[in-house]
């Protein structure tokens, strides 16, 4: 399926649909045995469980910040390449995330028009005509 702005959004069923459930499910059961029974075992499972409950997200956003670093330099380079200048500092993160779905052809003018009329990411997605996608995302 080609990808579009209805269905670029992308989860990762091990850690949307594994790793966070049954870590919350952890935390609440632990949490629900420490009012039951005010063990130091008790204690130490929830301890268990919280920290892996931040683990799990930090590994996320981690992998997220390296993500967005990795894209940042490509569309920088790639405007580069078109133009043989780098992109406008004034472009923030998020708009050159969303840029990187714009097609070669669109991709300058959609440059130039975010910088002019400060356009959201959402509203970048939505003018773009021709869908580049980025299948290699998480």
């Amino acid at each position: 399926m080609a990808q579009n702005l209805k269905n670029h959004l992308r989860f990762f069923p091990p850690f949307h649909f594994l790793a966070v459930p049954l870590t919350l499910l952890g935390l609440g059961l632990s949490a629900y045995q420490v009012v039951q029974n005010q063990s130091l075992i008790s204690w130490l499972i929830i301890l268990l469980f919280f920290l892996m409950f931040i683990a799990v997200f930090l590994g996320r956003s981690f992998s997220l910040k390296v993500q967005d670093r990795i894209i940042r330099t490509e569309e920088n380079l790639r405007y580069f390449i078109l133009t043989g200048t780098p992109l406008p500092e004034t472009l923030t993160l998020a708009q050159i995330i969303a840029l990187r779905f714009a097609s070669k052809e669109e991709f300058l003018a959609l440059t130039d028009r975010t910088v002019k009329e400060n356009l959201s990411s959402k509203e970048i997605k939505e003018a773009i005509k021709n869908w580049r996608a980025d299948d290699y995302r998480v």
